[in-house]
Protein backbone atom coordinates (compact mmCIF):
# COMPACT_ATOMS: atom_id res chain seq x y z
CA UNK A 1 0.00 0.00 0.00
CA UNK A 2 1.46 3.38 -1.04
CA UNK A 3 1.71 6.51 1.00
CA UNK A 4 0.45 9.87 -0.14
CA UNK A 5 2.44 13.06 -0.22
CA UNK A 6 0.45 16.30 -0.16
CA UNK A 7 1.89 19.47 -1.64
CA UNK A 8 0.21 22.88 -1.44
CA UNK A 9 1.11 25.55 -4.00
CA UNK A 10 0.18 29.22 -3.85
CA UNK A 11 -0.68 30.40 -7.36
CA UNK A 12 0.18 33.77 -8.84
CA UNK A 13 -2.85 35.96 -9.55
CA UNK A 14 -1.89 37.11 -13.04
CA UNK A 15 -4.90 39.42 -13.42
CA UNK A 16 -3.95 41.24 -10.21
CA UNK A 17 -0.41 41.56 -11.56
CA UNK A 18 -1.65 43.17 -14.79
CA UNK A 19 -3.80 45.66 -12.88
CA UNK A 20 -0.95 46.39 -10.47
CA UNK A 21 1.35 47.02 -13.45
CA UNK A 22 -1.10 49.48 -14.95
CA UNK A 23 -1.55 51.32 -11.64
CA UNK A 24 2.17 51.39 -10.83
CA UNK A 25 2.94 52.50 -14.39
CA UNK A 26 0.40 55.32 -14.09
CA UNK A 27 1.85 56.48 -10.77
CA UNK A 28 5.38 56.37 -12.26
CA UNK A 29 4.33 58.37 -15.31
CA UNK A 30 2.32 60.91 -13.32
CA UNK A 31 5.17 61.61 -10.89
CA UNK A 32 7.63 61.77 -13.78
CA UNK A 33 5.46 64.20 -15.75
CA UNK A 34 5.15 66.50 -12.74
CA UNK A 35 8.72 66.21 -11.45
CA UNK A 36 10.67 66.29 -14.73
CA UNK A 37 9.59 69.78 -15.82
CA UNK A 38 10.03 71.11 -12.27
CA UNK A 39 13.53 69.64 -11.98
CA UNK A 40 14.78 70.48 -15.46
CA UNK A 41 12.68 73.37 -16.67
CA UNK A 42 11.92 71.27 -19.76
CA UNK A 43 8.58 70.13 -21.11
CA UNK A 44 6.88 66.84 -20.28
CA UNK A 45 6.92 65.98 -24.00
CA UNK A 46 10.65 65.28 -23.68
CA UNK A 47 9.87 62.19 -21.60
CA UNK A 48 7.48 60.85 -24.23
CA UNK A 49 10.05 61.47 -26.96
CA UNK A 50 12.75 59.61 -24.98
CA UNK A 51 10.48 56.60 -24.46
CA UNK A 52 9.04 56.70 -27.97
CA UNK A 53 12.52 56.81 -29.50
CA UNK A 54 13.13 53.27 -28.24
CA UNK A 55 10.64 52.08 -30.87
CA UNK A 56 10.59 54.94 -33.37
CA UNK A 57 14.31 55.70 -33.48
CA UNK A 58 16.44 58.75 -32.76
CA UNK A 59 14.60 60.95 -35.27
CA UNK A 60 11.87 61.72 -32.71
CA UNK A 61 14.27 62.99 -30.06
CA UNK A 62 14.18 66.69 -29.18
CA UNK A 63 14.43 69.34 -30.33
CA UNK A 64 11.69 70.30 -30.74
CA UNK A 65 10.10 69.15 -27.52
CA UNK A 66 6.58 69.73 -28.72
CA UNK A 67 3.56 67.45 -28.62
CA UNK A 68 3.47 64.70 -31.25
CA UNK A 69 0.49 62.33 -31.10
CA UNK A 70 2.30 59.41 -32.76
CA UNK A 71 5.25 59.66 -30.40
CA UNK A 72 2.91 60.05 -27.43
CA UNK A 73 0.83 56.96 -28.26
CA UNK A 74 3.94 54.87 -28.93
CA UNK A 75 5.58 56.00 -25.69
CA UNK A 76 2.48 55.37 -23.58
CA UNK A 77 1.91 51.91 -25.08
CA UNK A 78 5.56 50.95 -24.58
CA UNK A 79 5.63 52.36 -21.05
CA UNK A 80 2.55 50.42 -19.96
CA UNK A 81 3.65 47.25 -21.74
CA UNK A 82 6.95 47.35 -19.85
CA UNK A 83 5.17 48.22 -16.60
CA UNK A 84 2.93 45.18 -16.96
CA UNK A 85 5.81 42.86 -17.92
CA UNK A 86 7.93 44.06 -15.00
CA UNK A 87 5.02 43.64 -12.60
CA UNK A 88 4.30 40.12 -13.88
CA UNK A 89 7.89 39.24 -12.98
CA UNK A 90 7.55 40.96 -9.59
CA UNK A 91 4.27 39.15 -8.86
CA UNK A 92 5.97 35.82 -9.50
CA UNK A 93 8.59 36.80 -6.94
CA UNK A 94 6.34 38.24 -4.20
CA UNK A 95 3.10 36.25 -4.52
CA UNK A 96 3.84 34.16 -1.42
CA UNK A 97 4.50 37.18 0.78
CA UNK A 98 2.27 39.66 2.50
CA UNK A 99 1.79 43.41 2.02
CA UNK A 100 4.79 44.91 3.84
CA UNK A 101 7.29 42.44 2.43
CA UNK A 102 5.81 42.86 -1.06
CA UNK A 103 6.21 46.63 -0.83
CA UNK A 104 9.81 46.31 0.39
CA UNK A 105 10.59 43.55 -2.11
CA UNK A 106 8.98 45.64 -4.83
CA UNK A 107 11.12 48.64 -3.87
CA UNK A 108 14.26 46.50 -4.12
CA UNK A 109 13.00 45.14 -7.45
CA UNK A 110 12.50 48.75 -8.64
CA UNK A 111 16.07 49.61 -7.71
CA UNK A 112 17.25 46.58 -9.69
CA UNK A 113 15.16 47.75 -12.66
CA UNK A 114 16.82 51.16 -12.46
CA UNK A 115 20.29 49.59 -12.44
CA UNK A 116 19.45 47.32 -15.37
CA UNK A 117 17.65 50.01 -17.37
CA UNK A 118 20.13 52.82 -16.88
CA UNK A 119 23.42 50.96 -16.64
CA UNK A 120 22.82 48.35 -19.33
CA UNK A 121 20.22 49.59 -21.78
CA UNK A 122 21.89 53.00 -22.08
CA UNK A 123 24.41 51.16 -24.24
CA UNK A 124 21.65 50.83 -26.84
CA UNK A 125 19.63 53.94 -26.00
CA UNK A 126 22.25 56.55 -25.14
CA UNK A 127 19.73 59.39 -24.84
CA UNK A 128 18.76 57.96 -21.42
CA UNK A 129 22.32 58.41 -20.13
CA UNK A 130 21.61 61.80 -18.46
CA UNK A 131 18.84 60.09 -16.47
CA UNK A 132 21.38 57.92 -14.62
CA UNK A 133 20.79 59.95 -11.47
CA UNK A 134 19.34 59.41 -8.02
CA UNK A 135 15.93 61.02 -8.74
CA UNK A 136 15.29 58.39 -11.40
CA UNK A 137 16.40 55.63 -9.03
CA UNK A 138 13.84 56.89 -6.49
CA UNK A 139 11.19 56.86 -9.20
CA UNK A 140 11.96 53.23 -10.02
CA UNK A 141 11.93 52.34 -6.31
CA UNK A 142 8.51 54.00 -6.07
CA UNK A 143 7.30 52.00 -9.08
CA UNK A 144 8.40 48.72 -7.53
CA UNK A 145 6.92 49.53 -4.13
CA UNK A 146 3.59 50.53 -5.66
CA UNK A 147 3.55 47.48 -7.95
CA UNK A 148 4.30 45.10 -5.07
CA UNK A 149 1.83 46.72 -2.70
CA UNK A 150 -1.01 47.01 -5.21
CA UNK A 151 -0.45 43.41 -6.32
CA UNK A 152 -0.81 42.18 -2.74
CA UNK A 153 -3.92 44.30 -2.20
CA UNK A 154 -5.56 42.98 -5.38
CA UNK A 155 -4.31 39.40 -5.19
CA UNK A 156 -6.87 36.66 -4.60
CA UNK A 157 -5.12 33.86 -2.76
CA UNK A 158 -5.53 30.61 -4.66
CA UNK A 159 -3.95 27.41 -3.45
CA UNK A 160 -3.66 24.09 -5.26
CA UNK A 161 -3.41 20.87 -3.35
CA UNK A 162 -1.63 18.06 -5.14
CA UNK A 163 -1.54 14.50 -3.88
CA UNK A 164 1.03 12.08 -5.18
CA UNK A 165 1.56 8.46 -4.33
CA UNK A 166 4.95 7.66 -2.85
CA UNK A 167 5.99 4.02 -2.94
Amino acid sequence: MGRFRVQVRHLVDWAAAVYAGIIAGAVFLLVLLIAYPLATGGTPWTIFRFIGAIVLGRDVLPPPTTFDAGVMVTAVLLHFALSIIYTLVLAFIVHRWRLLISILGGALFGLCLFLINFFTFTTFFAWFYPARAWPFSLLHILFGAVAGGVYELLEKDVFVIEETTVS
